[in-house]
């Protein structure tokens, strides 16, 4: 490393305990003074809130956002960020059910979907602050909000999408990839050692039997009809009239408008000011949650680890070796 690399380094050393300290002063004068100098020793629960619009700190309106596939696949780290951190984001929602000063919800959903156990995670999660806080949720889908982004949507008392939003996609995927005649064409011979006639299904070493595909489809159209119970329970529509477009379609706005699967057409500025003028909220502060490692990016414009970053060659190979073949039951859509 140069020599500018090195200061550089070290003004970002500089910088990221400046930022550490502030934080920290924040966060005991926003905050319970016990409960701050707890989450301050906890240093893996190092989140902050921001605020968005000053107001009434009695009286306030969380803003959420699920951006990205949702997915659990670890925490940001100060050298690797991940586009979603599902464990963060459910303990914002577990902050949210032991805040009473939280009167509402604005949840903005960018997401194509993703795995089914953690879109099933976040709409109990929604459901249990419905029941227990007894506080409005706003949904404003972005440019999509589709399959899981839907599933995880359907919870709202009112639902608005922009005439550009990709919804729908109501449904259930597993894909695996079967390279059997490719294996054959170069030569390549699987030696498999098995305690059980389907213990290899999906492998992607053979191809499915028929039996093994009506497993799978009976564990899949299970999962479906609990994704239409979601909506069913969510906007109070008939089996039958969700099923109409519950057959993996996507929509845009407007048709989902028409189809019932959202409430109304607008911005995620009209989904705050909605929330507000129906609830009375005119006053109440809007804030976000914000992670340590947002602050620290936010102040020190580059993440630290883009001084010992490896290569994208190296990463997208790391990424290949280190992926599994196993497929999974997603609610999502399209090839993320």
């Amino acid at each position: 490393m140069n020599s500018k690399r090195w200061a550089a380094l070290g003004i970002a050393a500089v910088l990221l305990f400046f930022s550490l300290g502030l934080n920290a002063i924040i966060a005991v004068f926003k905050t319970d003074f016990f409960t701050s100098f707890e989450s301050l020793m906890d240093m893996d629960a190092m989140t902050y809130e921001e605020i968005v619009e000053e107001g009434d700190f009695d009286n306030r309106i969380a803003h959420l956002t699920v951006n990205g596939v949702i997915q659990d696949v670890g925490p940001t780290a100060l050298w690797e960020s991940v586009e979603y951190d599902h464990q963060y984001f459910l303990e914002q929602l577990e902050s949210i059910l032991n805040d009473e000063s939280v009167k509402g919800i604005v949840l903005s959903v960018n997401s194509p979907g993703g795995g089914v156990l953690e879109s099933a995670e976040i709409h109990s999660k929604l459901v249990q602050i419905k029941e227990e806080r007894q506080i409005p949720i706003y949904v404003s889908m972005g440019s999509m909000a589709a399959s899981g982004g839907y599933y995880i949507a359907a919870p709202g008392d009112k639902i608005f999408a922009q005439r550009e939003t990709i919804t729908g996609s109501i449904g259930v995927i597993m894909q695996s990839y079967n390279y059997e005649k490719l294996a054959e064409k170069v030569g390549i011979e699987f030696e498999t050692i098995k305690s059980g006639a389907h213990k290899d299904m999906f492998s992607g070493a053979r191809a499915t039997t028929d039996e093994e595909l009506a497993m799978v489809q009976e564990m899949i159209d299970e999962l479906y009809e609990e994704f239409v119970d979601v909506i069913e329970e969510g906007r109070g529509m008939s089996e039958a009239t969700i099923k109409k477009v519950a057959d993996g379609r996507i929509l845009g706005g407007t048709q989902a408008l028409k189809a019932g699967l959202v409430d109304e057409i607008g911005t995620e500025k009209d989904v705050i000011a909605a929330i507000r003028a129906d609830y009375d909220l005119q006053d109440a502060t809007l804030f976000e949650y914000v992670a340590e490692s947002d602050s620290w990016a936010s102040l020190l414009g580059m993440k630290v680890g883009s001084f010992f970053a490896p290569s994208a060659e190296s990463q997208y190979i790391s990424k290949i070796i280190s992926s599994t073949n196993s497929p999974r039951m997603m609610y999502l859509y399209g090839d993320h």
